[in-house]
């Protein structure tokens, strides 16, 4: 395709999955540019149509030391590389924010929810997300995807820990329950659309079915030859706790049904992210 984009973010788990994904289906020109220690530039965005910023703080563990650090590369970069975007003609301006911007563990979530974020990883997402917002007009349209759990093959986060564990336990709970996920080539089939569309606004993209962790759980154990048993003899427990890594693990948290991407299954999708 003869639209040039920029990824800004350069060497990100889904910088480089969306790069990929893109160029061998659709043939799109993109470039990346490294973030790290960078002070953005106009000329730098001069002769792109499309600029997707995947830069940012995210899986580690926050903490006094590096609490502002959320600020100045999650807010403050993000915005001055919108501005110097806007400033070169940037058409477009898709952003990669963050569920945790509604500071919920459990709940569910439609574009009228509040946003409530309980962290500086959320706080600043959001900051950045309604100071972009501003500089958005009919010459440059900002785009700002929130999605929930992000998994793929390689990813990090907490698919990694779900998958080391059904792979070593021998049991695991047979918990219903239903959250909002998103395969990465989702993501990225879902960023196609955007720009193809010329999409502007806040968006939840999203795997069309909803998740259950045990099936998760289950799907990794058989691509992989591992038995795992699922009991109900946790289930009371669980479902009076519900808070802390029970309710990230167990809990419903969903997205309304809408931002719906079913480019690939939930099936097929733990193939991709599982085959060796």
């Amino acid at each position: 395709m003869s639209t040039r984009i920029l990824i800004t973010g350069a060497g990100s788990y889904i910088g480089e999955k969306t790069q990929t994904y893109l160029t061998k289906k659709y043939g799109y020109q993109i470039d990346t540019i490294p973030t790290k220690d960078y002070t953005p530039k106009i000329d730098d965005f001069i002769g792109y149509d499309v600029v997707y910023n995947v830069a940012g703080i995210v899986h580690i563990k926050e903490n006094d030391e590096n609490r502002q650090l959320y600020y100045v590369v999650n807010r403050d970069l993000v915005v001055k590389i919108a501005e110097c975007a806007k400033a070169a003609g940037v058409k477009q301006f898709i952003m990669l924010s963050t569920m945790s911007v509604y500071g919920k563990s459990i709940g569910h979530i439609t574009k009228q929810t509040k946003e409530d974020p309980q962290n500086a990883y959320g706080k600043s997402k959001l900051e950045a997300d309604q100071l972009v917002s501003k500089l958005a007009d009919e010459n440059f349209k900002v785009a700002i995807l929130r999605p929930p759990m992000i998994y793929g093959k390689g990813c990090k986060g907490n698919y990694q820990s779900l998958r080391k564990f059904a792979l070593k336990s021998p049991i695991f709970p047979a918990y219903a329950n239903k959250r909002s996920m998103l395969f990465v080539d989702n993501l990225s089939e879902f960023v196609h659309l955007v720009i193809i569309n010329q999409m502007e606004g806040i968006f939840f993209p999203q795997n069309k079915e909803y998740v259950n962790t045990k099936e998760m759980v289950e799907a990794i154990a058989k691509i992989h030859g591992k038995k795992i048993c699922f009991t109900k003899v946790f289930n009371f427990v669980i479902k009076h706790i519900q808070k802390g890594i029970v309710s990230k693990v167990f809990g419903d948290l969903t997205y309304e049904k809408v931002d719906l991407v079913d480019c690939y299954s939930f099936q097929e999708s733990m193939h991709y992210s599982e085959e060796e």
